[in-house]
């Protein structure tokens, strides 16, 4: 892979070259790519999705949204640092085309900004529940109308996948999504693969997959253009585009010193671990004089997050600086992180933020009546959507179906496509808006 192709300006339906020396350098493409993702109603309702602690009331706790803007905050750092160091080792990409160090941060924190957009409510165990409801509950019915990839698109609803539909899916008076370029699509998604075969190695773009079977072409034109390495011949897959690592390492960073932050303002976790165990970390940076100057515990806390962040973002860079050539030929198969000296002291951190956070009871209960919530509402609406496909809809039926989208695709032919557009609907929905449905089916709000 060359940076040249990899940094491409193009956008869904664009007929001609779009050149980087000829860019309006007070308003940059790829920062309209930031703009547009910020202004869309997608990104808006993940002010009210959850990042750890669900339907939280305390300003502390962090949301998708503050989260998605963190971690975007975080990407802009390790893209410009990174554009530097990659203009000075290839002077081209700046004296012959014109890229500028700022255009890296401008890409990877754009791509960060939306690397959640497509997680559904509830978190992560939202993707679980929409996934079982096809893989082991009522949706298991469809298993034989639908080709193998098709259904485990559904078995393993990807949040990954999800999103990269929503920055891409034309529809009416929106042809190609939200149009970004190809340079921020490609730093977008992490698992450039198709759902099958799962894992079918160790590499970490195979982790997960990054594409549903609706966008496959979509993705090969994205993969084409930006001239991403093909690593398999007998399935859709393909390296990374180089800048997915550095928005993986901004969410890493992100999750793991700032929800442990948000366990210590709640009290689940007892402040004098943070200094235990960040100070590992930062014992380089920290300064004991200023973090027993301050009064609160917030104020202390903030103080080592802020060191950790930076620290770890240093860390990042020098990283992918190190691999770069093993990125750029597809042969860097971990997270940025993974290769850290400080992997010990994050593991630690993780470890008690798991038992302490995510497993606490706040966060047991609350998934637990997620899984419920998304349950009624994909047995509901598929069965809604089905039943007026094939003429056999009740007056419930007919009644559900008025109060869902337009999006939604009744009359679709293609069975995935209408239970996909079901799926597509419900992960758009925000928690307090899944609930609300949710009461709504079971009578008891009117």
């Amino acid at each position: 892979m060359n940076w040249e192709q990899l940094l491409s300006l193009k956008r869904f339906g664009d007929t001609n070259k779009r050149i980087r020396k000829e860019q309006d350098e007070t308003r940059l493409d790829f920062e309209k790519d930031y703009d547009r993702v910020i202004f869309s109603s997608e990104f808006r309702s993940l002010q009210d999705k959850t990042q750890v602690i669900p339907l939280s009331q305390t300003d502390f706790v962090h949301t998708r949204l503050t989260h998605s803007l963190e971690v975007s905050v975080v990407g802009r750092s390790l893209g410009r640092l990174v554009g530097k160091k990659l203009l000075e080792k290839h002077p081209h990409l700046q004296n012959v085309h014109g890229y500028q160090a700022n255009d890296f941060g401008a890409i990877v924190a754009a791509a960060a900004l939306a690397h959640d957009i497509g997680n559904p409510p509830f978190g992560h165990s939202g993707e679980k529940a929409m996934g079982e409801f096809f893989k082991t509950g009522t949706g298991s019915q469809y298993k034989n109308q639908l080709t193998e990839k098709e259904y485990q698109d559904l078995c393993d609803f990807e949040g990954n996948a999800n999103g990269f539909k929503i920055l891409t899916e034309s529809r009416d008076g929106r042809h190609g999504g939200l149009r970004l370029s190809y340079a921020t699509l490609g730093a977008f998604t992490k698992y450039p693969k198709e759902s099958l075969p799962k894992k079918p190695t160790n590499h970490i773009a195979d982790k997960k997959y990054g594409f549903f079977q609706s966008e496959k072409e979509a993705f090969i034109d994205i993969a084409t253009d930006l001239g991403l390495q093909k690593r398999s011949n007998n399935h859709l897959s393909f390296a990374r585009h180089p800048l997915a690592f550095l928005v993986e390492a901004a969410d890493d960073i992100c999750y793991t010193i700032i929800d442990f932050e948000d366990g210590i303002n709640l009290g689940l976790i007892q402040e004098e671990f943070a200094l235990e165990y960040l100070s590992k970390i930062i014992r380089e940076t920290i300064r004991p004089e200023n973090y027993y100057a301050l009064s609160t515990k917030e104020d202390r806390i903030g103080y080592l997050r802020a060191l950790a962040i930076g620290t770890l973002i240093n860390e990042a860079v020098a990283i992918f600086m190190n691999h770069e050539e093993a990125i750029l030929n597809g042969t860097f198969n971990g997270a940025l992180l993974d290769k850290s000296k400080y992997e010990a002291q994050i593991k630690d951190i993780i470890k008690i933020s798991v038992e302490n956070i995510y497993q606490s009871t706040e966060v047991v209960d609350k998934e637990i009546a997620g899984y419920g919530v998304i349950n009624t509402l994909l047995s509901t609406y598929t069965t809604a959507v089905n039943n007026t496909f094939n003429g056999v809809a009740s007056n419930y039926d007919k009644l559900i179906l008025k109060g869902l989208p337009k999006t939604i695709k009744v009359n679709d032919s293609s069975l995935y496509n209408r239970l996909s557009s079901v799926c597509y609907h419900i992960s758009l929905l925000s928690d307090s808006k899944a609930i609300l449905e949710y009461k709504k089916i079971k009578g008891i709000s009117f």
